[in-house]
C-alpha cells in the first residue's frame, strides 16, 4: 500500500477538501482507496457523509488503544473509498500520546503490513503535533496543498524543515512527491506572483495543475459528497481529477496501476 500524508500546518488552505477529492478520483480510477482522517475537527469524515453515528470508533482508537486498522475503517458511499474516521476525541490524543514509547510510531505499525487498500491518504490536522509526526512517520510520501496567497509561503518553509527532521530522525525514506497550489484566483495578481514564486523556488516539484477558488467545492462538503459526486462538471472536479492524473504520473513505476 502506497501511503500519502496531505499535510499543511497552515489552516484554510484547502487540505481536507483536496484530501477528499483526491481519494475520490484515485477510487473512481480503479484504485482500492483508504483515507484516514488525522483531524480533531472531522472534516474529511462529514466531508464523506460520515455520521458521528457511524464513529463508534475512529482515528483516536488507532492511535490511542491500538484497536486494529481493520475495527476502525469503515465504508463511504463512493465505491472503492473506505474511511478511518475522527472524532474530537482525537483532540486529546496529542496529550494522552507524549509518555508512550514510540509515540510518533504508532499511525505506522497500524498500517504495517495492510494488504487491504492500494493507497492510503493521511489529512493531517493543521498543526506540526504529534498527530501530523505520526502521519510523516507513517507515510512513503507527502502531499502539501499550498494557498496562493503570501501568507502560505511562510509555513512552506516551517514544513519542509520539519520534513528534514522526520527523514533525519524517523523516517528516512519519506519523500515529497509535489506542491498543489490551491484558491487560484486568476483575477488576483497576488496569485499569480505567489504562483511564479513557489514555482521559482521549488521547479518541478510543484504540480502543472492548479486548484481555482470554486464555489462548488465549498457546498459539497455541507451535503456529504465529494465536488466529484457533487458537481463532477465544475472547474474545481475538473482540476482535483486533473491533479489526480498528474500525481499517478509521478508514482514509481510499478505503482501507477491500481
Amino acid at each position: 500500500m502506497l501511503t500519502i500524508a496531505i499535510a499543511n500546518q497552515k489552516g484554510g488552505v484547502g487540505k481536507t477538501t483536496t484530501a477528499i477529492n483526491i481519494a475520490t478520483a484515485m477510487a473512481a480510477t480503479g484504485w482500492r482507496t483508504l483515507l484516514i482522517d488525522l483531524d480533531p475537527q472531522g472534516n474529511a469524515s462529514t466531508g464523506l457523509g460520515v455520521s458521528a453515528a457511524a464513529r463508534s470508533l475512529s482515528s483516536y482508537d488507532l492511535l490511542v488503544d491500538q484497536v486494529s486498522l481493520a475495527s476502525t475503517t469503515v465504508p463511504t458511499t463512493i465505491p472503492g473509498l473506505d474511511l478511518v474516521p475522527a472524532t474530537v476525541d482525537l483532540s486529546g490524543a496529542e496529550v494522552e500520546l507524549v509518555s508512550v514509547e514510540e509515540r510518533t510510531a504508532r499511525l505506522a505499525q497500524a498500517l504495517r503490513g495492510h494488504k487491504g487498500h492500494d493507497i492510503c491518504f493521511i489529512d493531517c490536522p493543521p498543526s506540526l503535533g504529534l498527530l501530523t509526526l505520526n502521519a510523516l512517520c507513517a507515510a512513503d510520501t507527502l502531499l502539501v496543498p499550498l494557498q496562493c496567497e503570501f501568507f502560505a509561503l511562510e509555513g512552506l518553509s516551517q514544513l519542509l524543515q520539519t520534513v528534514e527532521k522526520v527523514q533525519q530522525l524517523f523516517n528516512p525514506a519519506l519523500g515529497i512527491i509535489g506542491v498543489a497550489l490551491t484558491m487560484y484566483d486568476r483575477r488576483n495578481r497576488l496569485t499569480d506572483q505567489v504562483s511564479e514564486d513557489v514555482r521559482e523556488c521549488l521547479g518541478k516539484l510543484v504540480f502543472e495543475t492548479v486548484i481555482p477558488r470554486n464555489v462548488r467545492l465549498s457546498e459539497a462538503p455541507s451535503h456529504g459528497l465529494p465536488a466529484l459526486v457533487y458537481d463532477h462538471s465544475c472547474a474545481g472536479s475538473r482540476a482535483y481529477i486533473a491533479l489526480a492524473r498528474e500525481l499517478i504520473g509521478r508514482f514509481p513505476a510499478e505503482r501507477q496501476a491500481a
